[in-house]
């Protein structure tokens, strides 16, 4: 049974005249990873799985409904979103910020109550940012605010986890406890999909990887069958070393 799925989708990136038909099923704990070069769609296929963005061709299933027919309250119920880049559209603390998640779940005008706060709360705690709570958002750094977004919608609670670039502006403590958290959602039952530029990321935390090409070519499969030296050189026009740390392959890109 898959959680989110496309038939024939075609992402509509200006410029690009055709690309390859996407179909995809993602499956309730899976964790995918999608990879590819700037520009090559990665930012704007997420969105179209939110049904934030029209597609050229195809179709997206939530839980096999199709997107465009379900009302926004029921995807928001169900699917949350991490984006890249945000705009602070009003003064909000970190705790404001982590109730949005709770919003899909409230009627109109409804405050939120005592479960909501905690799960909030519980959510800014495993982001590490519970002692910013009482902070104005926009006086975060990067990395603070990447933490409170990823809080926000672990408060949501979605089955499906669309994540743009989530260790993005990440110590390397605080990107080992993302993706982790990443891991902790599919080991539950929930689907993660994030795009990623770190390959080493990828090998280790997911399991199932799309390779987006710059002209719109794309192939996917499970992760060992797609984060092979030749595709990869390919995808980013690197060339690569490959070792083994911990069972795991790692990435190193040679000088041309």
């Amino acid at each position: 049974m898959s959680v989110l799925s496309t038939r024939d989708l075609v992402i509509d990136v200006p410029g690009r005249v055709s690309g390859t038909p996407l179909n995809l099923t993602v499956k309730p704990g899976q964790v995918w990873g999608v990879l590819g070069p700037n520009g090559a769609g990665k930012t704007t296929l997420l969105h179209t799985l939110a049904g934030l963005h029209a597609s050229r061709a195809g179709q997206v299933k939530l839980n096999d409904h199709l997107m465009g027919q379900l009302r926004r309250r029921y995807i928001a119920q169900r699917l949350g979103v991490v984006f890249q880049d945000r705009q602070d559209g009003f003064p909000a603390t970190v705790l404001e910020t982590a109730l949005i998640g709770r919003h899909p779940y409230l009627s109109p005008w409804q405050m939120e109550g005592a479960e909501d706060y905690a799960r909030a709360e519980a959510a800014l705690e495993r982001l590490d940012v519970a002692h910013l709570r009482d902070r104005l958002v926009s006086t975060l750094s990067g990395g603070e605010r990447q933490r409170a977004a990823i809080a926000t919608v672990l408060t949501q609670a979605p089955n499906v986890w669309l994540a743009d670039e989530p260790t993005n502006h990440l110590d390397l403590h605080h990107q080992s406890a993302v993706m982790t958290l990443m891991a902790e959602q599919a080991a539950e039952g929930k689907a993660v999909i994030m795009c990623l530029h770190d390959l080493n990321l990828a090998a280790r935390w997911c399991d199932h990887i799309l390779l987006l090409y710059p002209d719109g070519e794309a192939c996917w499969g499970p992760r060992d069958s797609m984060l092979v030296p030749t595709a990869l050189e390919s995808l980013y026009r690197q060339r690569l070393a490959v070792v083994e740390v911990d069972g795991a392959p790692v990435f190193v890109p040679i000088k041309a």
